[in-house]
Formats: structure tokens, sequence, C-alpha cells
């Protein structure tokens, strides 16, 4: 298949307290304001191309209401819309959402919103803005954190293989890696990319009966020592530590996961291979080769286990799965595989 989505461009994710969710990705964080509209708040990473990086929506939870990819061109844009209708997914064209053109949106079969676009107009910083270097969309961000960019996103579903083929067959995706838990043949993770990074777009198994669930939101910083330096700066301003830093074993990430003020899960993380193999066959890790944390010296917390909105029901990781969510899993009258929508 000809490679048909270019990158991930945008999140919109809702919480119960916009101003207090802002106030942290900008004070805390350090990205930046760059427009509100309709009670919702759009944000930049200093390092991203296009205006917006992360839209915060007021909902009644901590949640992820849309993701935006961009195609490689308006060709791409026509075969993917024909690709999803050809799948039996209803969508819809819209031309009045901010700061991009004709969009094709939709709810994939495992109940997440994902978005289409090609024409995006290249942001042009304001005044004060520019940066010394031609290359950059804006200066650099003088804060303490300050991500480059927008890194991925990894959703919650109940079939992370079926999620995983679908992405794959009408969409694109390259299909990376697998995590299986060591005594059954359950897959608990799944990492999928749209270029050479390790992946953009992650899969957690999800026992909960809600769709359309999220673990984490994702950001590039430039340096492993960025994340250091970050997690003092969020402790010494009352920001706890969720889990790291450290390094995963699929993708080679350094990471670091922290919570905003909406619960929501966010990590920041830097370096990870490049992968260019157009022929890539996903290699299946167990936990024990250490698949979430490379060097196998570190107790992930339960917390990891949580997803949102919150539900009835827990998520796994790239680390596995609780002792009473693996057996839930491996029972057989218990775990049933999900038929995909086609």
């Amino acid at each position: 298949m000809p490679r048909l989505l270019s990158h991930l461009v945008s999140l919109e994710i809702t919480t119960p307290d916009v101003a207090s969710s802002v106030a942290f990705y900008v004070e805390r964080f350090g990205l930046r304001v760059i427009d509100r509209a309709d009670g919702k708040v759009y944000l930049r990473c200093w390092g991203d191309h296009q205006r917006h990086s992360l839209v915060v929506a007021p909902g009644p939870d901590a949640g992820l209401a849309a993701m935006t990819w961009r195609t490689e061109g308006p060709d791409a844009l026509e075969e993917l819309v024909g690709r999803v209708e050809a799948a039996g997914v209803t969508g819809e064209w819209r031309d009045d959402l901010p700061a991009q053109g004709r969009t094709f949106t939709f709810v994939g079969p495992f109940g997440h919103r994902m978005s289409l676009v090609w024409d995006l107009p290249p942001f042009v910083a304001e005044e004060g803005y520019a940066s010394t270097y031609p290359d950059r969309p804006e200066r650099r961000s003088s804060h303490g954190a300050a991500p480059r960019f927008l890194d991925h996103v990894t959703i919650a579903a109940s079939d992370v293989r079926g999620f995983a083929q679908w992405y794959a067959d009408v969409l694109g995706f390259r299909v990376m890696a697998f995590t299986d838990l060591e005594d059954a043949p359950v897959t608990v993770f799944s990492v999928l990319t749209t270029n050479e990074k390790s992946h953009d777009l992650g899969i957690v198994i999800d026992t909960s009966p809600t769709a359309g669930r999220v673990h984490h939101v994702a950001f590039w910083a430039d340096h492993p020592e960025d994340l250091v330096r970050t997690a003092d700066l969020l402790i010494e301003n009352g920001t706890p530590i969720e889990y790291g830093p450290s390094v995963h074993g699929i993708g080679e990430q350094h990471f670091l996961y922290f919570r905003e003020p909406s619960g929501l899960r966010v990590e920041l993380n830097s370096g990870g291979y490049r992968n260019y193999v157009p022929d890539w066959r996903a290699r299946t890790w167990r936990p024990s080769q250490g698949s979430n944390d490379f060097y196998r010296n570190w107790h992930m917390p339960d917390s990891m286990m949580e997803a949102f909105p919150s539900a009835d029901g827990r998520a796994g990781t790239e680390d596995g799965v609780a002792p009473q969510l693996a057996e839930d899993l491996t029972n057989p009258w218990a775990a049933r595989t999900p038929e995909v929508p086609r």
C-alpha cells in the first residue's frame, strides 16, 4: 500500500475544568495559548509547524474528543475517505475547523473520533515569536519543559490486534510491535506508525464497556535530560510523577509520565529509534523481555492501568496487566475476542 498518512497533527482532549488544565499546560509544561473559541482553548508546541497541537475542550471527564492526522496529499485524502466508506464507516466533510481546510471526520470501529486533512496553512509566528533559525516555525521556548512537538497518542480498545488490523488495512498504518501476556496468547499492547518513528499511535487492552477511551497523550523533547529537568520542575511545583524517567523497550524512547489537573495522563518522551524498513513485520514482545522497561528494574504502578474517561474495567499497558486483570483476560469464559465492525 502506498503511504497515505503523513503524521499526527493535533489532539482534542476534554476536561471538567478548562481553566485549570490550560494553566497547567502553559505554566507547568510550556505550551502556548494560540487561540480561544467556543469554550475551547488552542495550544501549540513551539516546534510544531501547524497552528495548534492540543485543543482543550470542556467535558464531564478527562478524555479524548478527537485526533487529527494529515494525509500525504489531496489525492491521498480522497483515497482514504473511499477506504473508510468502503469499510462501512460513515463520516462527514467539514470546512469550519480552525486553521485547517476541508476535513473528513469519522468515528472508528472502536469509538475513537478521527479527522483526516491535507490543507493545513503553515504556521507563521507573530511578532516577537519568530525564530533566529529559518527552519523553526517559532523561537524555542524559554520554559523549563517546553516540548518541541506533539508526539503520539495511546488509546484503549477492547481488541488490540483487531484495532491494529483495521487501522493498517483501511488507513495504511504500519504495525510495529505487539506485547502478549507471558502465559497466554492475549495481546495487551501494540504500536503503529505513519512514518519512520517507532509509533505515533499506541493501543492498550481495555476491559471496560466504554468505547473511545484514551490511555495517554505524549509530547517530544529534544534530549533525555529534558525529562529529568521536567520531573524536577514538576515535583517542585506540586505535580507528582506517576512513572519514570526510564526507557521503553518497544521504541526505546526515554519516558516520563504524570497527570494534568483533569487526571489525564501525559507523557514526555525523547530519543527512540527510526525505522525506514518498508516491509517491516511486527515482532511480539513479552513483558519479561522489557517491552515497557528496557532495563527491567522499575515496578510500574497499578495506576498506569487507568484509562479515560473513567469506567468500570481497567486497561493494560506494554508492561502487561494486574494479576486480576490477567486472570479475567485468560479465563476462557470471560475472555472473548470482540468482533471488529466491518
